[in-house]
């Protein structure tokens, strides 16, 4: 190739990388989507607006959505007598915390249970079970809306599409999926049961949080291998 020719293809390819960033990047998380949703069956594509909330903390502090703008939400419903899926759920949060060590990704997490039962789950019931199943709390938080309100988690958790259905001993039937919310407050993907990757779930945060979410064969990784090779 003649010096000519690299050169214009140099400022060609430099061109289209200063004209179209938003359409390289946006196809670039498209293209890790699919590869990811080829990798985890157990994976859902997500884009809409979280459903928002405003809630109670073990310490009985309020926490809405809105207070949790600029993190990613990685958000469950269990309640704390269950007696199968949920101690297992909140297994699985403890595995994930593990997984993303601390730093600029860690801090940018959070992880989200709330109650679908808060006339039994007080705060010190709250507090016993996190400590119980390893939880930190450091990026983890148990919310409720309180006796008062007995229903206001059971609706929430419809609005994420979820289905908690009260037995007459007082116990849920229901399904389990941990939503993933990104930092403008945008309902991003679902992660449906427990044979999902944990490291699946920790790719997908860690991309939303970095903006890293190039996967090696995607167009703009493509793109950029033409850049490397004029040089």
């Amino acid at each position: 190739m003649t010096f000519r020719r690299q050169r214009r293809d140099l400022i060609g390819a430099a061109s289209l990388i200063l004209l179209l960033p938003e359409v390289a990047w946006a196809r670039s998380f498209a293209a890790f989507e699919r590869d990811l949703a080829r990798e985890e069956k157990y994976f859902q594509r997500m884009d809409e607006p979280a459903p928002t909330f405003d809630l109670h903390d073990m310490d009985g502090h309020a926490v809405s959505l809105a207070d949790l703008h600029g993190k990613i939400v990685v958000l469950n419903f269990i309640y704390t007598s269950c007696p199968d899926v949920c101690p297992l759920e909140s297994e699985r949060i403890a595995e994930l915390q593990r997984l993303i060590k601390p730093g600029p990704v860690r801090d940018r997490v959070r992880f989200i249970s709330i109650t679908a039962d808060p006339v039994r789950d007080t705060p010190d019931v709250m507090k016993a079970y996190g400590a119980a199943h390893g939880l930190d709390p450091a990026t983890w938080s148990f919310l409720a809306s309180g006796a008062d309100h007995p229903e206001t988690t059971i609706a929430l958790s419809r609005r994420y599409h979820n289905s908690f259905l009260k037995e007459a001993d007082g116990s849920f039937t229901h399904g389990v999926v941990f939503h993933v919310i990104d930092a403008e407050g945008q309902w991003r993907g679902n992660f449906h049961g427990l044979n999902w990757k944990p490291e699946h779930l920790v790719t997908f945060v860690r991309a939303l949080a970095t903006g890293n979410y190039d996967t090696g064969t995607g167009w703009w990784s493509s793109l950029l291998q033409k850049i490397e090779n004029l040089f």
